[in-house]
């Protein structure tokens, strides 16, 4: 390794990720809905994203959000000259990228106070001193009401699998060369411990099962988790007490389906958790409760709590909108608990008025007199559900949208453009969400025949097979290559029907088309 990278692995890139936690008016939402004050997501801010990998995420959320300026920082050069590049490409003007260490970034005199600061999976990945590096930054560039955004590997959740990580990670370095050569003789060695019923292995059974899912998942990521030098697990208190050093205390779960307490306790845990009054040992119990393994938390620096008239018209004014077909929407949710059923004369009506296109709670309540029926908690309640099982989302006010759409239809197609090489990028921009909607390789390249002129669902499987085919790739159906042409060009004929009569009227509703 050399000197300027820490230990951080750095000699392959990260994956090209999307992570919808970071969107402004997701982290607005987390605060709306505990009630209190935060950034106006719709207005001028300013946000900031510390290790922004490869810069996906802050270039999507840059396309999608023309009104806030991103600053984004990642020491690895090569992250940079991508991100720099697909700003490029997409004529996305308010996003700005540094190649700096987070010491580095703290001098630089031309930083703007920050409304938000957010950074993903970084917390657990880098050394003590960077991490007081980071909560120096947040002290001083962080302006008094904002919100930070921070995710990090937990206790007690990881602590089966602790020593089988760190196993690895020696074995890789006893290997040497190339990180990306490491992994698969330290899985490799993993195997043969369990095989050879080593006493831990023995005690810990679900860890075979870890192992096998480690051979099937992006080698990038696995390596950047598994055999970076630097890896801590936090308490949530732990957290929680070095961001007070910032001024920081903390709001709540950016997974807002953690703020049902219905889903994720029994009543014996519910009676526990209500009978702790002091907010960070509750989080640590909840974490003992749930057995967490990977928290993502937002702070606030003075948050402030809504007046009951101001949260309510936060709540009416809020838009919301499906982001899958309606007819794929499950009315099953998986929390705390394990597996629980919504019920369908509360949660039909309201998606079936978003079903119609994306609306405000106050249109939900005045135009559907069923949503209305709910009343307010369990309105509320259902819509934080919905949100928080992923087939909903919060979204910034419509009258953006048409200018937002202009910044979004140049990224997306820029993006569309790569889909021809690879499948790196996962997500397309909506004007109305603000943030990325989950779209494959092959659903981009019916996207981009229609940019082409393509017409039917055939003409776009037809074209998507032309790519593939030209790069000698096929098709992989249930973990095996499709042979012939003629069963690759039928599968994406399959899919691109279904693609055309339920996704294509979802990405018009969300203004990607």
């Amino acid at each position: 390794m050399s000197d300027w990278n820490s230990g951080y692995v750095a000699d392959i890139g990260y994956t090209h990720g999307f992570y919808r936690e970071l969107t402004p008016v997701v982290l607005e939402f987390v605060a709306t809905s505990k009630g209190l004050r935060s950034p106006d997501s719709a207005g001028a801010i300013t946000y900031c994203e510390l290790g922004c990998g490869q810069g996906y995420s802050a270039n999507l959320l840059a396309a999608a959000n023309p009104h806030i300026q991103f600053h984004a920082t990642d020491f690895n050069p090569a992250h940079i000259v991508g991100a720099q590049a697909l700003a490029r490409e997409a004529g996305t003007e308010n996003v700005h990228f540094y190649d700096d260490a987070f010491a580095d970034f703290l001098e630089r005199p031309e930083l703007p106070q920050f409304d938000v600061i957010s950074l993903h999976g970084i917390y657990t990945w880098i050394a003590a001193e960077h991490r007081a590096t980071i909560v120096e930054f947040i002290r001083r560039k962080l302006k008094p009401g904002g919100l930070v955004y921070i995710s990090y590997n937990c206790l007690p959740g990881w602590s089966p699998a602790a020593p089988m990580r760190h196993l690895m990670y020696l074995h890789g370095k006893a290997q040497g060369g190339p990180t990306i050569g490491r992994l698969d003789p330290a899985l490799a060695f993993i195997e043969k411990m369990i095989g050879a019923e080593a006493k831990y292995f023995v005690a810990n059974t679900a860890l075979k099962a870890r192992q096998e899912s480690l051979t099937k998942q992006n080698k990038n990521y696995l390596a950047h988790e598994y055999l970076n030098d630097a890896w801590t697990l936090f308490y949530h208190s732990d957290v929680a007490a070095e961001l007070g050093e910032a001024k920081l205390g903390y709001l709540g779960s950016a997974n807002v389906l953690d703020h049902i307490d219905a889903v994720n306790f029994t009543a014996d845990q519910k009676a526990i958790m209500d009978g702790i009054t002091d907010p960070i040992l509750r989080e640590t119990v909840r974490d003992y409760i749930v057995n967490q393994q990977f928290r993502r938390d937002v702070f606030s620096k003075g948050a402030i709590p809504l007046t009951d008239s101001a949260r309510r018209e936060a709540w009416l004014e809020q838009r919301f909108a499906l982001t899958v077909a309606r007819a794929d929407v499950s009315m099953k949710i998986r929390g705390g608990i394990g597996e629980a059923d919504l019920h369908a004369d509360v949660y039909a009506p309201i998606l079936d008025a978003l079903a119609a296109g994306p609306t405000t709670v106050r249109q939900l309540v005045d135009g559907t007199p069923a949503v209305a029926a709910l009343g307010w908690n369990r309105l509320a309640e259902a819509l934080v559900i919905l949100v928080g099982s992923g087939q909903v989302q919060p979204c910034l006010p419509a009258r953006g949208d048409a200018q937002r759409k202009k910044h979004t239809k140049a990224f997306n197609s820029a993006v569309l453009k790569h889909a021809r090489d690879n499948a790196d990028f996962q997500n397309l921009a909506s004007p109305v969400t603000g943030g990325g909607i989950p779209m494959s390789r092959f659903q981009q390249l019916f996207l981009l025949a229609q940019e082409q002129g393509r017409k039917t669902a055939d003409d776009c499987a037809q074209f998507a097979w032309d790519v593939l085919q030209a790069q000698g790739q096929a098709i992989l159906k249930e973990g095996k290559p499709l042979n012939s042409p003629e069963e690759n060009l039928a599968e994406l004929k399959s899919q691109a029907a279904t693609f055309f009569e339920k996704i294509i009227p979802l990405l018009r509703q969300l203004q990607i088309v």
